[in-house]
């Protein structure tokens, strides 16, 4: 059956159906990843956007649940587009194709179409909004200009806090120091070296799964809390470090979030934000943020660290970056840069234990270059802790 795409600029690309037989509105996207396409429609920071794969041949290695990057291997892509699906995947871990997959989750796609041409578009004009239906004739071009994705993180953070397992989440019903007792009971089982772990709190601003595996794997306790969670219900809980994860949309639509990031980062408790964490770090120091042209969307993003020189290939998505010309350079300094336009990719501040990056430093998928910033961060909340460790044994002194 015959589908189309239709853009706010009047251009129409005619393809084929693939997935749920819907009709959305949504801004038009591109990713140049070559693999973990299921990672990236499971991706809470594409909530609103339509996903143009580069690469043409998608879908091959079939739909892996287990590598979900949200609960439940949601879909949090608005709609997906490919140059050409395969119907029949070859991978022992497989459990069913694109096509089914996308229909199962209500996700309407589009395939046949030429996707370097829509890329090749989306570079020269920036990113534009689209709609993808069976009958051009009857899109409706004024609501396609008006679509906007507006506080999308207050649909795609939790709605309560909980405690990150191998095998899921397990749900806190509160935050408060009073839930920590039944925490406990149903981490009976857990090893001694467990319970003496760092006990991480991390912000939902739609994060990827793949980030509290990271902490987790290095032996830390992630508790994950919805994105407006008071910062003295945070600090109640007396986490050893913080970390703001990723997220979609603008993020100067996160006002309450940045007030409460002034108070966490005025705590001395050592925090790491990631994509739309950094720049509401960024934010909350005075600096701003500006919409790109199109983004850095992909797993081949490669990024200058000012430190050391070295340059590592990167995962992102991100459509806003923070304004280089607005950083004071006596509040933070630049970790990273990006190679390919020189924006800001990361940044370190002065008098607080706080650091971000624009980036994906736990990929998935993607190059794992940059994984070393979680063991950075660690050892950042090791010596916090010897610190604060030695400053009660002064005071009771």
């Amino acid at each position: 059956m015959d589908r189309y795409l239709v853009l706010e600029n009047g251009k129409v690309f005619r393809g084929k159906a693939l997935g749920a037989d819907k009709e959305v509105i949504a801004e038009v996207v591109f990713t140049t990843a070559m693999t973990g396409f299921f990672e990236t429609l499971t991706d809470k920071s594409y909530h609103g956007q339509a996903v143009v794969q580069t690469f043409p041949l998608i879908g091959n290695y079939g739909v892996i649940p287990e590598d979900a990057e949200c609960a439940e291997d949601a879909v949090c892509a608005s709609a997906y587009i490919v140059r050409e699906w395969c119907d029949s995947p070859s991978n022992f871990r497989s459990e069913e194709t694109l096509d089914e997959y996308l229909k199962k989750k209500g996700i309407p796609g589009l395939c046949g179409i030429d996707t370097r041409a829509l890329t090749r578009m989306i570079r020269k004009q920036g990113v534009m909004n689209g709609m993808i239906c069976d009958d051009p004739a009857h899109a409706d071009h004024e609501k396609i200009r008006d679509y906007r994705v507006i506080r999308p993180t207050e649909e795609v953070t939790v709605s309560g806090a909980a405690d990150y397992e191998p095998d899921g989440f397990i749900e806190v019903p509160g935050i408060e120091n009073g839930s920590e007792d039944e925490y406990k009971k149903l981490r009976d089982a857990a090893s001694a070296e467990e319970k003496d772990a760092f006990h991480i709190v991390l912000i939902d601003m739609g994060f990827k799964e793949s980030i509290a595996k990271c902490l987790w794997k290095r032996g830390a306790k992630v508790r994950v809390v919805p994105a407006k969670t008071a910062p003295e219900d945070i600090l109640a809980l007396q986490p050893d470090g913080i970390v703001i994860s990723n997220g979609p949309g603008d993020p100067t639509d996160n006002p309450e979030v940045i007030e409460n990031l002034r108070t966490l980062c005025a705590s001395g408790v050592p925090i790491m934000g990631i994509c739309l964490g950094h720049q509401l770090l960024a934010l909350t120091h005075g600096f701003s943020t500006y919409k790109l042209k199109y983004g850095h969307r992909g797993a081949n993003q490669p990024v200058r660290c000012t430190k050391n020189g070295r340059t590592y290939i990167s995962s992102q998505n991100h459509g806003y970056a923070v304004k280089n010309e607005s950083i004071d350079p006596k509040i933070a300094g630049i970790l990273f840069e990006n190679v390919n336009d020189l924006t800001n990719e990361g940044l370190f501040y002065r008098k607080e234990p706080v650091f971000s990056v624009q980036f994906h430093p736990e990929a998935g998928a993607g190059p794992h270059d940059t994984e070393f910033l979680f063991d950075e961060f660690l050892d950042t909340v090791r010596r916090s802790g010897a610190e604060r460790a030695e400053g009660s044994m002064h005071a009771a002194e």
